[in-house]
């Protein structure tokens, strides 16, 4: 996956806030990268009502 890749929500690994949940299914642009717990690499997430969030690796998708 790219910065600036379409991709996917397609599950949550941990139980998170009703804002990140909504964001199952949803489509966003990849903005950035980053390492966690120097095992990982995770990514920021931007949608199209403005909001940007992390999510693992595992759980984004390319967007189809």
């Amino acid at each position: 996956m790219e910065i600036g890749q379409k991709v996917q929500i397609y599950r949550l690994r941990d139980r998170v806030e009703k804002e990140i949940a909504d964001k199952l299914g949803k489509v966003g642009t990849i903005k950035e990268f980053r390492v966690t717990d120097g095992s990982g690499i995770g990514a920021f997430v931007s949608f199209d009502d403005t909001t940007t969030a992390w999510f693992f690796g595992d759980e984004i998708r390319p967007a189809s």
